[in-house]
């Protein structure tokens, strides 16, 4: 994989670390090793590296690795002049400094190999094991003459397959990276930029979503350096002037170890500079920059326990910013991340951020997966029981993106749709009914629930309801949520056939995930009479009367030829409490005493008339139902509603609104005691998810 010169700047982001010579490397990688009993010099600082982390390591498979490397690497040069050479040891010595494991480290001395040379995958994994074999295949590019100008996307989409697997596949293209950007100054100012957007839009979101923030941070300044290099330069400068007002971090950092000093807790306290991006972004939300914004204090203890007595001395003797408090550590973050997050403001208003972790935690943070080691070494030496390799590292958005990306088989669409995917830099987790928990990205919706759920057979949901409550599948998500989908019973068929009624085109503006919106995409393509919902959906039709009763079943002090009628508002029923009124006409309007006209009637002084039921049982009754839009659903509550017995006097269905319909029955019942046997069989219809009477002046 190809890399380039020295850039600038580069130097200023490798504070603390040992200066290597790559030219100097280069030289010694083409004389070889000095003897058959000891490495090869060129890799001494990868040994001594991977040694800090792995004591008891073999050291000898590496040795075996970088002498195959540098014998099929040799007489090819980077762009820059050094032997080809350096850039395997330079990728292999980034991951063997954040910790990674021997097979890691003997496959990034060999991820070229099979790429710009002659050795083969037969030969590597004869010589070096299935394992590493894998490792060198997953990032292993295509070639361009075979795929064109879909090479580069297919390149990602076999990557990230293989890392789906083995997680550290991804581990390894991620130092590749790094180098590589390291080493971008003497291309094409074009190409430099494609390839920083690149890294922009796909690999920093997956080291981020791997938790490998030490690779993060510093793409990200490389990334930022080639394409925004005026805002680069101003922070550059920034950083150099660093503002002198307030308190110094240096100050506050030695107040905290005093003050845990005090509370007998054994802490290392350092001061943790901001990057350049951090402070790019710092100072574009804070406008004036005070010396403890160019930088956080880390406080590193042995125990989770220490980490909350810390927080606890810290709130005591400094003035907490309440709002600034974040515990990763109860709650760990997607990506492996924990710590406890504060902030304090001294005596003078400075305020300065703080991170609390154990040393170990402060290791997964930094090198995320890569600080795991091997994840897939059996549990005392067994094999799991189904024959598959847990893989602890495999968070709920790997296995989104690997289920999307199957139904992507256009190049263009996957890459397209992995960068918006990888976009959404923040999860949520939510909690279907039914057990288990959904890992989705923030401002999902009930629509991508249901597909993350149910995948295909999510076709047939016909709604939800989020902790307990109904709700449109149109509903934002929060972290925490409780959520039951609701599918319709039967298979989806087209629309005009038997069973479920799909989705909508109007699901497309309420998903969020990939797998959603390809599902139902490619569902909308597949029936294209769906779109046609005028055509495909029945108008609401007029009100339809029949048997319309001149006489109430009830009793009112007036002349025997007035006119009687219940109210349409409230439709009383025996044995309601009710109450009459004289209107227009000398007609008599009977309301249950409850309803809302029965107060607007008083407040017009009208007086109201005596009234009683009569001896008859029949009744008339509107009743309100609320359902899902379903095929057959009318057929259905209207077999309901005759098994009960009742009839129909007139009914209206309303155009559906968000897959919701709301039917309005008036209904005439032999016997007032069937009313609550009849409501509850209407709520049994599947789909129908409210049934009540009238209680108001329905809307016009």
């Amino acid at each position: 994989m190809s890399a380039e010169a020295t850039s600038p700047g580069a130097r200023s982001r490798r504070r603390g670390r040992t200066s290597i010579d790559l030219r100097r490397l280069g030289r010694a990688a083409l004389l070889g090793p000095a003897s058959r009993d000891r490495l090869p010099d060129a890799i001494g600082h990868v040994a001594d590296a991977h040694r800090a982390h792995h004591p008891d390591a073999d050291l000898l498979v590496l040795g075996k690795a970088y002498v195959l490397a540098e014998m099929s690497h040799r007489g090819q040069f980077r762009k820059s002049g050094e032997p080809y050479i350096t850039h395997p040891l330079a990728v292999t010595l980034i991951l063997a400094e954040l910790g990674a494991e021997t097979t890691t480290l003997t496959a990034s001395l060999l991820h070229d190999t099979v790429e710009d040379t002659d050795v083969t995958l037969d030969q590597v994994r004869a010589e070096f094991g299935d394992e590493v074999c894998y490792l060198v295949d997953g990032v292993t590019k295509l070639e361009k003459v075979d795929y064109g100008a879909a090479a580069e996307p297919e390149t990602f989409r076999k990557m990230l397959v293989a890392t789906g697997n083995d997680v550290r596949v991804m581990s390894i293209k991620l130092a590749d990276r790094l180098h590589n950007m390291r080493t971008l100054g003497v291309m094409r100012p074009e190409k430099q930029a494609r390839i920083a957007k690149v890294t922009h839009d796909v690999l920093i979101p997956l080291a981020e979503r791997l938790g490998v923030q030490a690779l993060k941070t510093e793409l990200e300044d490389l990334v930022f350096a080639i394409l925004q290099p005026e805002e680069y330069e101003r922070t550059r400068a920034v950083i150099a002037d660093r503002a002198t007002t307030g308190p110094s971090l240096d100050t506050i950092a030695e107040d905290v170890r005093r003050t845990l000093r005090e509370a007998d807790i054994s802490a290392e306290v350092v001061i943790r500079p901001r990057h350049f991006v951090s402070v790019h972004r710092a100072r574009l939300k804070r406008g004036e920059m005070r010396g403890t914004d160019f930088g956080r204090l880390l406080v590193l203890v042995g125990e989770d326990a220490d980490c909350y007595a810390v927080l606890g001395e810290l709130h005591t003797c400094f003035t907490p910013v309440i709002s600034e408090f974040k515990d990763f550590i109860a709650a760990p973050k997607y990506n492996l991340y924990q710590s406890l997050h504060t902030a304090v403001a001294g005596l003078d208003g400075a305020v300065v951020e703080v991170l609390i972790r154990t040393h170990q935690m402060h290791r997964v943070a930094e090198a995320g997966v890569v600080a795991l080691g091997n994840p897939y070494t059996p549990v005392d030496g067994a094999e799991p029981a189904d024959g598959e390799r847990a893989d602890p590292t495999r968070p709920g958005w790997l296995s989104r993106l690997l289920a999307w990306q199957e139904s992507a088989t256009d190049p263009d669409t996957f890459w397209t749709t992995l960068r918006a995917d990888l976009a959404q830099d923040r999860e949520i987790s939510v909690f279907p009914a039914d057990g288990g928990m959904l890992g989705l990205p923030a401002g999902a919706t009930c629509v991508d629930a249901a597909y993350a759920q149910y995948g295909d057979d999510a076709h047939g949901c016909i709604g939800a309801r989020v902790n307990g409550r109904l709700a449109t599948l149109s509903t934002v998500l929060a972290d925490g949520d409780t959520v039951q989908l609701l599918l319709a019973q039967g298979p989806v068929q087209a629309p005009g056939d038997s069973g479920g009624p799909g989705p909508s085109p109007e699901w497309l503006d309420h998903a969020r995930t990939p797998a959603a919106r390809i599902a139902i995409a490619g569902w909308l393509a597949a029936n294209p009479e769906s779109l046609k919902v005028p055509e495909s959906e029945p108008r609401a039709p007029g009100a339809v009367t029949a048997g319309r009763r001149g006489v109430a079943n009830v009793v009112v002090d007036v002349p025997e030829d007035a006119t009687v009628r219940l109210a349409g508002c409230c439709t009383p029923v025996p044995p309601d409490d009710v109450t009459g009124f004289l209107v227009r006409g000398g007609a008599v309007t009977v309301h249950r005493a409850e309803c809302s006209a029965v107060g607007r009637m008083a407040a017009l002084g009208r007086s109201p008339v005596a009234v009683s039921w009569g001896d008859e049982a029949e009744c008339r009754v509107t009743l309100y139902a609320e359902s899902f839009g379903r095929p057959r659903l009318l057929a259905d509550l209207t077999e309901a509603i005759a098994t009960a017995g009742a009839a129909i006097v007139s009914a209206n269905v309303e155009p559906p609104s968000e897959q919701r319909v709301r039917h309005t029955y008036t209904l005439q019942l032999p016997d007032a005691a069937g009313l609550a046997g009849l409501m509850r069989a209407m709520r049994d219809v599947p789909g129908v998810f409210d049934v009540r009477r009238a209680q108001h002046e329905p809307a016009s």
